[in-house]
């Protein structure tokens, strides 16, 4: 396998694998690089963080007219969307480097081990203009979904946390989007305090109590009193699962509802009217 430069554009193409112990290889076709060339992961903006993160990360010789950059597995990436560029000297404008082959295999199972506190992970992936970007998230806490069953009047949810342990209190929580409306449902335990199962009945969420909510985002609460932790999947190699991932809508009581993933990847509700 090999990268190629776009001759035409002068776009450089990228080598990207992940590894087991969380590290980021980026393969270049350079030659052996000067000391001051480095690879720059740049944050985007987010609103109301002025000055994006920024991480620099230098090149070593990978043999032939290639270089290696490394990103360790720590520090943690801040959660958000990282671009990748490559700054030839100090002074040089970032040049974007465009994705090539994303070896992303151990990834794929990476919700079947359980991960400690905070919950840090990043899938590289080629953004919708072909360049290379980073998908990060960093929780304290994350359950990560497994199986969404949908029948014709509710959800049933299989998941698993991370990070910290479910109690006897524990309960998941659906937050109307910008409104006070809270429903909340007691999830099946696993022995380890870790599995939980949840159905959420479509009826709840569609507004026949005069509730009017277009968006309920889904929370489990492991204890009385503590933190509440998005549910979501995030622990495999997909980045970006809104438009892929995508499940029926039921009708109940005249208005559709259906389970989806936000472009964070975590599980919310949605509630439409017909037509």
């Amino acid at each position: 396998m090999t990268t190629t430069s776009d001759k035409d554009t002068g776009v450089i193409r990228v080598i990207c694998v992940a590894h087991a112990d969380g590290s980021l290889t980026f393969d270049l076709p350079l030659s052996a690089p000067a000391g001051t060339a480095h690879l720059l992961l740049k944050a985007r903006p987010r609103k109301g963080v002025p000055d994006p993160a920024v991480r620099r990360l230098p090149f070593e010789a990978a043999g032939g007219d290639r270089v290696r950059a490394v990103l360790d597995p720590v520090p943690a990436l801040e959660e958000g969307r990282w671009d990748a560029f490559l700054v030839r000297e100090p002074d040089a404008v970032p040049e974007r480097l465009a994705a090539g082959p994303l070896d992303l295999r151990v990834l794929v199972d990476g919700g079947c081990l359980d991960r400690p506190s905070p919950v840090a992970v990043r899938i590289p992936y080629r953004a919708l203009d072909g360049f290379l970007a980073v998908r990060a998230w960093l929780r304290p806490a994350h359950a990560e979904t497994d199986r969404i069953a949908v029948d014709g009047r509710a959800t049933t949810v299989t998941a698993r946390l991370h990070g910290t342990e479910l109690s006897e209190s524990a309960v998941v929580r659906l937050r109307g989007r910008g409104s006070g409306a809270e429903r909340t449902v007691r999830p099946g335990t696993a022995g380890d305090g870790r599995g939980f199962t949840f159905t959420v009945g479509h009826a709840e969420l569609a507004g026949g109590d005069g509730t009017d909510v277009r968006y309920w985002d889904v929370d489990v609460v492991p204890a009385a009193g503590a933190a509440p932790v998005r549910v979501g999947r995030v622990l495999d190699d997909v980045a970006d699962r809104k438009q892929s991932f995508v499940y029926p809508a039921t009708n109940a009581g005249g208005r559709l509802v259906r389970p989806y993933y936000t472009v964070d990847n975590d599980l919310s509700f949605e509630v439409n009217d017909p037509g």
